[in-house]
């Protein structure tokens, strides 16, 4: 069984542009997009903090996914 990831994408547009690049790294590595964050063997949060808004956010979103797994 191929190993699976979950990618959650936060902040800006270029951050999504980012992400795809990263889905398709993963990708040819072997993995594959899990159907959600528990099912993953590996969570990447892709995520910028050039504000204090989107720090908290980052911090949030990575105590949230955490929890879920």
């Amino acid at each position: 069984m191929s190993r699976r990831f979950h990618l959650e994408t936060l902040g800006c547009p270029k951050n999504a542009v980012d992400s795809d690049k990263i889905a398709g790294a993963l990708e040819a590595d072997g993995l594959v997009p899990a159907a959600g964050v528990a099912d993953a063997d590996l969570v990447v949060v892709n995520t910028c903090a050039f504000i204090e808004a989107a720090r908290q956010e980052s911090v949030d979103t990575v105590l949230a996914l955490a929890d879920a797994r």
